[in-house]
């Protein structure tokens, strides 16, 4: 007898226990649709993974003998798949009528097989950096103590090293660490209103923001000492402005360039970097002379209607998103799309022919495969009287992006680009 390829599907209780439901396969959603995972999609669930419970939601499984879906009585699973993974699939379920919104996380579609968990997800970049499993979370600690007490005027190590130790952020940990790549939040406003803000919600949204936005704007000077120290230590720093803390960097344009300018002959190694929405295209030649080598501009589609339902901007358009990157190029910055991937909806055929047109007109040159952190029925609610297309899924998304965009390289985090 051949080996099972498809993993069983799992649920739980309402205490929270988790079980294999043995006469029904796992079922994987693309937008609105649902089928067995392609084997190619499916992955042991990676070490830092989180599994979580969705309420108000019941799970879906295939039974295999009458090949019909199935409505089971129990709570509907799903997995975070852990940093450098992207997901192929979304978790299959069905809402009940009071199901409460969900948390602003990617829900993968998980099963049970061979005695471990499987998730819908692809490893697309295996950079290490925010992997903490072989650091003692007293070492981070320390660390960040340690940084407090040596820069106790300093209010933006003050708040980075509270992020490390109340809210575990990956970056401010690893400013603690003194490795890879460090924030440098900068500005307490944003001209979006994106549905998934980590930072900033209305009441009314229905979502907990993950993080609390700085409440201050950083001197320079404030800037420019977080940017020595970590360049100190890191072996190949790579310094990013634009956080999940803060609102958008480019409103700082002035502050930021006058921090990187007096600090850029100092540090020539590092990777300065601004995660961006794009909005002001002016912005790049200025960020360009004072230093910045690097931009990542934030986006979930190029199609104008889904990009402005999802980021709400206020006072500008896609169409600026676009210019700022042609400027960007022209002034000689490496530019990532941090594309915001959702399955079944991103690799649709009118979704990946748009986007590769616009990443061959501008020259991208790399592309961070990101998931889409937000509950799948909220988004859906954007594309649904949309006509996408049969999906690809994300392998052949991938493979077809790089066959029209050959030089483009795809991963997860900003690289840092060698100076040498």
């Amino acid at each position: 007898m051949k080996k099972k390829s498809t993993p069983y599907l799992v649920c739980a209780d309402e205490k929270g226990q988790i079980f294999e439901e043995p006469e029904l396969l796992m079922l994987s959603r693309q937008g609105e649709s649902f089928a067995l995972p392609r084997p190619h999609e499916l992955i042991p669930l990676p070490p830092s993974s989180d599994l979580f419970l969705l309420p108000g939601r019941k799970a879906l499984g295939l039974d295999p003998d009458s090949g019909k879906i199935q409505v089971v009585d129990a709570l509907a699973v799903a997995g975070f798949a852990s940093p450098g993974h992207t997901l192929s699939g979304t978790a299959a379920f069905m809402s009940e009528a009071d199901a409460p919104t969900l948390p602003l996380y990617a829900y993968g579609a998980v099963g049970y097989l061979d005695d471990r968990f499987w998730i819908t997800a692809c490893l697309v970049d295996k950079d290490q950096r925010q992997d903490f499993s072989h650091i003692q979370p007293t070492e981070i600690t320390r660390n960040a103590q340690e940084l407090l007490k040596k820069y106790p005027k300093n209010r933006l190590i003050k708040h980075l090293a509270g992020c490390a130790l109340n809210s575990c952020c990956p970056a401010a940990r690893n400013l603690a660490l003194g490795r890879f790549e460090a924030p440098l939040p900068t500005s307490r406003s944003c001209n979006a209103r994106c549905i998934g803000c980590i930072s900033l919600q209305p009441d009314d949204s229905g979502f907990h923001a993950t993080q609390n936005r700085i409440s201050f704007t950083p001197k320079p000077e404030e800037i420019i000492q977080v940017m020595e120290v970590h360049c100190a230590r890191a072996k190949k720093p790579v310094l990013s402005f634009g956080q999940g803390c803060e609102g958008e960097p480019l409103t700082q344009t002035d502050l930021i360039c006058k921090a990187v300018s007096a600090v850029r002959d100092k540090i020539p190694q590092a990777t300065i970097n601004i995660n961006t929405n794009g909005s002001l295209p002016e912005s790049a030649s200025k960020l360009a002379r004072s230093g910045v080598n690097s931009v990542r501009v934030s986006l979930n589609s190029t199609d104008q209607d889904l990009y402005h339902s999802y980021y709400r901007p206020v006072n500008y358009i896609f169409d600026h998103v676009a210019w700022f990157i042609r400027e960007a190029k022209k002034n000689n910055l490496f530019v990532s799309l941090n594309l915001l991937y959702f399955p079944g909806v991103t690799d649709t055929e009118s979704q990946l022919e748009s986007l590769a047109e616009f990443i061959a007109d501008l020259r991208i040159d790399f592309i961070q495969m990101r998931n889409l952190n937000l509950d799948p029925d909220v988004y859906l609610t954007l594309v649904r009287d949309k006509d996408l297309g049969p999906y690809t899924g994300l392998t052949n998304f991938m493979k077809r992006i790089k066959k029209q965009c050959p030089w483009v390289r795809f991963g997860y985090f900003n690289p840092y680009l060698d100076s040498g």
